[in-house]
C-alpha cells in the first residue's frame, strides 16, 4: 500500500520526522511510506490555485496517486504547525487530492498530552468539505514523553508504544482496505 506522509516538522532533529522514519521501516512490508517534503511548498494563494508551482502540481500528484496519508506532527500553540497546515490548504482546492483518503494520524512531544489538541484541529480541518479524508477513527496516537521514549538513533525503544503502533497501523491497513472497496463499489476505483 503506497502511503504519502506529512511530517507537520522540518527541525533537523525533529520527534515526529524520526517517528515517520521509525514507521517507514518498521511497517515496511504493509506500507511503502514515502516522506514527502511539505516544506517547500510556498505559501497557499488563491490567485494561484488553478494554476499551481510546479512544486505543488507535483505534490498533489503524489498526494492523488497515494493509497492513503499518514500524517505524523507535533503541536504549535494547541494547535497544526503552519507548515501542515499550508499542505493541507494546497491539497483542498480545486481538485482536492485528499477526499476520501484513508488517514492514519500520530503525533508526538515531549510534554505529557502528546498533541491531544493538535489532533482535534487536524480533525477538524480533515473533515472539511474541501478535504473530506476519512481518518482512521477511534485509533488515537498521542506520543507523551516522547524524548523518554526513543533512543539517539530514532527507533521507538518504549515497548508499550511500540506494541500500541502496531496494533493501530494492522487496524489502520485493515481501514484502508474496506475503504478501496467501498470505492471500488461505488464505481470511483481511480479516485
Amino acid at each position: 500500500m503506497k502511503i504519502a506522509a506529512l511530517v507537520g516538522s522540518k527541525r533537523e532533529d525533529s520527534y515526529n520526522h524520526r517517528i515517520a522514519l521509525f514507521m517507514q521501516e518498521r511497517y515496511r512490508d504493509q506500507l511503502d511510506i514515502d516522506i514527502k517534503d511539505i516544506a517547500s511548498l510556498p505559501h497557499f494563494d488563491q490567485d494561484d490555485e488553478e494554476n499551481p508551482p510546479e512544486v505543488v502540481q507535483q505534490f498533489k500528484k503524489e498526494i492523488r496517486e497515494a493509497d492513503g496519508i499518514l500524517i505524523v506532527t507535533p503541536e504549535y500553540n494547541h494547535s497544526v504547525p503552519g507548515m501542515l497546515k499550508n499542505a493541507l490548504d494546497w491539497c483542498s482546492r480545486v481538485d482536492k487530492v485528499m477526499t476520501g483518503k484513508p488517514v492514519l494520524i500520530a503525533g508526538a512531544s515531549p510534554g505529557f498530552l502528546g498533541t491531544v489538541r493538535c489532533q482535534v484541529h487536524l480533525r477538524q480541518i480533515l473533515a472539511a468539505p474541501g478535504m473530506a479524508a476519512k481518518v482512521l477513527p477511534g485509533n488515537e496516537v498521542f506520543i507523551g514523553a516522547v524524548h523518554q521514549k526513543m533512543d539517539d538513533e530514532g527507533s521507538i525503544t518504549d515497548t508499550g508504544t511500540v506494541e500500541f503502533l502496531d496494533m493501530v497501523v494492522g487496524n489502520y491497513v485493515n481501514f484502508a482496505e474496506l475503504e478501496r472497496k467501498k470505492e471500488e463499489l461505488a464505481g470511483n476505483g481511480n479516485r
